[in-house]
């Protein structure tokens, strides 16, 4: 489970320092939510988290912190195909990992492959570029449903 390490705080004490910012005490609690798990998240899920810390915390604050945690290169907005935006915070722990996204269950699957990252090195240097951020979305149907009927992610 991710939790934001000192480096990490450090690093965001700074950005927002550099704002002109200071770190509040529910800014707080939006960090220690967003960085309790290591499930991808929207914004009204990451709310529910902290009003189970803190109940005083508003819907605004969750959304501003959101926005100071990815700018700051703390959160990842991906997408995961489902028309919100969700925040991935494993990606400072593996950043490389790309998605599957099952279309039957809306499983995701974090997954890490080398022959990838080779193969996205050499697809961007022969085109004259060099990729500043990445990301893979695999969205595929799953087999246990069509093999047994039935999947047990299916909610």
């Amino acid at each position: 489970m991710p939790k934001i390490d000192d480096q990490a705080r450090t690093k965001l004490e700074s950005f927002l320092t550099s704002q002109g910012l200071r770190q509040t005490k529910q800014r707080e609690v939006v960090i220690e939510a967003a960085f309790a798990t290591d499930e991808h998240f929207s914004a009204e899920d990451l709310l529910r988290r902290v009003r189970k810390i803190d109940r005083t915390v508003s819907r605004a604050t969750v959304y501003r912190s959101l926005a100071l945690l990815v700018e700051s290169g703390l959160l990842r907005e991906v997408d995961l195909g489902r028309e919100q935006t969700y925040y991935d915070p494993n990606f400072l722990e593996k950043p490389q990992h790309n998605h599957l996204i099952c279309k039957d269950c809306d499983r995701v699957v974090e997954f890490e492959d080398e022959h990838i990252a080779l193969l996205e090195d050499c697809i961007t240097r022969r085109l004259g570029f060099r990729p500043a951020t990445k990301s893979i979305r695999i969205e595929a149907n799953c087999e246990e449903l069509a093999r047994m009927g039935t999947c047990r992610n299916r909610k």
